[in-house]
């Protein structure tokens, strides 16, 4: 099991999860109720599946492929270690794992 903590928008609400090897980092937030879109289902199409890794983890993530880093350029106060929750698969080198939900995020299903 994957250690995740989710830590909401203000800074001030923290969350710990555990998930299973193999699952997307999406998923995982989505099951856990926490406010990430995922309009395009994965396919790296929109930004509303957009996390702020914690610089301490940040450096154990693959490196983001060049679609994934046009999209963060979409992304709604997107940061240096802003990443598509879609795209990080969880491995155990994951484990404790801390995201941040970003501050404002757009709504790509009008809601």
């Amino acid at each position: 099991m994957i250690r995740i903590t989710f830590v909401s928008a203000d800074g001030h609400g923290r969350h710990e999860v555990e998930a299973e090897t193999g699952l997307r980092l999406l998923e995982v937030a989505q099951n856990d109720g926490q406010p990430l879109e995922g309009t395009c289902e994965g396919q790296m199409a929109c930004s509303t599946c957009h996390v702020i890794v914690d610089p301490e983890h940040f450096a154990r993530l693959p490196r983001a492929a060049e679609e994934e880093e046009d999209i963060l350029d979409l992304a709604l106060g997107a940061v240096r270690t802003s990443r598509l929750a879609c795209q990080i698969l969880l491995t155990p080198e994951l484990d404790g794992l801390v995201v941040r939900m970003p501050g404002g995020h757009r709504d790509m299903q009008g809601r």
